[in-house]
């Protein structure tokens, strides 16, 4: 199941998520004729940023929300192109020297079908650099959101609710890749967690993205009451003295070699 994410009001709420990407791609040295995939490129920050490093090269973001690759287009350019696709739709053949992504994978519930689908897109020697929330991740706004499903104004609209995301122990990813033929990986975990600056921020980050998948089961006259409710439970839940705000990001990285 995809969502649609609204990019612009993404693209202000998504501050930790550029932190994390820069320093992945940081970790590169390019040649500048690389191809490039970025799963999930969300608003084309990041992807703008590889396609400058790689003039000579050309970069693909795939996303499947609208909103993100409407938000993402508008940097296009010669080497740098978006598509709007599913990522377990992809299938493409020893074309990329780098698959990247940030902060998107635990939104793919199949990860057997993505590691294929990924080593198959790679060039011989080609590399894989993921980062996406590991177990542990968002413990506040998980516990807060299922109180809220439970509560009796929302709880029929959540009978067949599907929880959207897979995220996995060190271990359990560790298993997977066991089962595809890459030439090395390493798996690590990283304790990302921050203090938002103030109430709006968190509040932008529950917006977008984090909210979205909970208001496609419920009415239009709920979903300002269920938002506002879990806003509001966050804010007690998660608010510091100094007037920050909590929440625990857990991650898994990955870096891969065909």
């Amino acid at each position: 199941m995809s969502f649609e994410i609204d990019g612009e009001k993404y693209k202000k709420a998504s501050a930790h998520q550029k932190e994390w990407g820069q320093k992945i791609i940081s970790e590169f040295s390019f040649n500048g004729d690389e191809h490039i995939l970025d799963l999930g490129s969300g608003d084309g920050i990041l992807t703008a940023f590889l396609a400058d490093l790689v003039p000579g090269g050309f970069v693909l973001g795939i996303d499947s929300s609208q909103g993100m690759i409407d938000t993402a287009r508008e940097l296009a350019k010669n080497n740098l192109q978006f598509e709007l696709l599913d990522i377990n739709e992809i299938h493409i053949e020893s074309a990329f020297d780098l698959i990247f992504s940030n902060a998107t994978l635990h939104w793919i519930k199949n990860h057997t079908v993505l590691l294929n689908n990924v080593y198959k897109a790679l060039k011989p020697g080609g590399k894989v650099r993921f980062n996406f929330a590991a177990d542990g991740n968002c413990i506040n706004f998980f516990s807060v959101v299922r109180e809220v499903m439970k509560e009796e104004s929302f709880s029929s609209y959540f009978k067949g609710f599907e929880w959207p995301w897979y995220m996995p122990t060190i271990k359990q990813y560790e298993d997977l890749l066991n089962k595809i033929p890459f030439r090395e990986f390493r798996v690590w975990y990283e304790n990302a967690d921050r203090y938002f600056p103030d109430a709006s921020a968190m509040t932008g980050w529950i917006d977008q993205p984090s909210i979205v998948p909970f208001l496609k089961y419920l009415d239009d006259d709920k979903k300002k009451h269920f938002r506002d409710t879990v806003v509001n439970q966050m804010i007690r839940e998660t608010l510091q003295a100094d007037g920050t705000c909590f929440e625990t990001f857990r991650r898994v990285n990955l870096f891969a070699v065909k």
